[in-house]
């Protein structure tokens, strides 16, 4: 893809590595499950741009285009690097990419919107998926399975435990219409817990807190992809809440290298991946959008406040979010590089230069 900021942003991923981390990726073959998604994007992007530079000996990448085939597929498709599999985690043969050593398994529906329209495909992806995962490669000599877990696992934290580390139990309504994505997802992390301690399975876990910018599509139904809509369309941008609720945004290129970092430290841990640094109410994110979009484009238009049209678009929504990254920071040096403003007018920008938003 022929994007400016996607060029730079990949770039600073590179940078992020260590020499002992590109030696560590060298001659890997990697899975990547859900490539298509938001978080998977910018990882396919950069092992399309820098993998064989860093001795990847192939990638598989896997699919089900839930939400319709990204036109930027085309391109992965014939790079000599990848090979391509359209199939859902649930079901398909996993037997094309039986001789992969380092998985990213992040297929999922994270969007809150899509996930509860589809409850018990969300459960299955982050369930049954995983489980099928784990009982494939378990017989096999891999160097790591890297699993997407999510922030969503702490529920709405205790006020005193924000920022939040990785040994918070969490706060979460196991029956409501957010419980598919939180609890699929926290069970998920008791199997990676019990196939590493009673079988020795290598996987790291990692909790990303409100990762946005390039890869995620405009049609989300999140915060930061509706406000980037509305600034391109030029028109108001929408809150469907009262704006109270903060949140720390990581941008994707920082995302990214967290992930690479947690996956090649191939040992089994949880790691907290976001930003420390700027936690902003959801009101504050619109008036930063607003304004990165006057300076970038001229924009007009201001901010409103209206229902949704799903009655629980606000229920058991998490009314703070704020990783504590001590753990990440310690063992594997990692720290963001991108603030919140920053990654918006890059997004915007982004976006601005793609031949289509979604």
């Amino acid at each position: 893809m022929n994007n400016r900021i996607l060029a730079e942003d990949l770039c600073l991923i590179m940078d992020g590595l260590t020499e002992n981390e590109r030696w560590t990726l060298s001659g890997k073959t990697v899975f990547i499950t859900g490539f298509a998604g938001s978080l998977g994007f910018m990882l396919t992007q950069f092992l399309a741009r820098y993998g064989q530079e860093l001795g990847v000996k192939r990638v598989y990448a896997l699919d089900n285009y839930v939400f319709g085939k990204p036109e930027w597929v085309q391109e992965i498709e014939k790079n000599p690097l990848f090979f391509v599999r359209e199939g859902d985690v649930t079901f398909v043969d996993f037997s094309f990419a039986a001789d992969a050593d380092l998985i990213f398994h992040m297929a999922s529906l994270a969007s809150p919107v899509y996930y509860r329209l589809h409850p018990i495909e969300t459960m299955d992806a982050d369930v049954i998926g995983l489980r099928r995962l784990l009982d494939f490669y378990k017989e096999r000599s891999i160097f790591n399975l890297l699993f997407y877990s999510t922030s969503e696992i702490y529920g709405d934290p205790d006020p005193c435990m924000v920022p939040t580390p990785e040994s918070y139990w969490g706060h979460v309504n196991p029956v409501g219409p957010r419980a598919c994505y939180d609890e699929s997802k926290r069970y998920a992390e008791t199997l990676c817990y019990n196939f590493h301690h009673q079988i020795g399975f290598p996987v790291t876990v990692l909790r990303p807190f409100n990762s946005f910018g390039p890869g995620l599509r405009t049609n989300d139904k999140r915060a930061p992809a509706d406000f980037a809509l509305n600034v391109l369309h030029n028109e108001p941008i929408v809150l469907y809440s009262d704006g109270r609720a903060t949140r720390t945004f990581s941008y994707a290129s920082d995302t990214t290298l967290a992930s690479l970092k947690c996956a090649l430290y191939a040992q089994y841990d949880i790691f907290n991946i976001g930003n420390d640094a700027e936690e902003m109410t959801v009101l504050e994110l619109a008036k930063l959008y607003r304004s990165a979009g006057r300076s970038l484009f001229g924009y007009s238009g201001d901010i409103l406040f209206r229902e949704h049209t799903d009655r629980h678009y606000n229920t058991d929504n998490p009314q703070r979010r704020c990783p504590d990254l001590s753990k990440i920071r310690s063992i594997l040096g990692y720290v963001p590089r991108v603030d919140t403003r920053v990654g918006v007018e890059r997004y915007l920008q982004f976006l601005n230069n793609a031949e289509k938003w979604i």
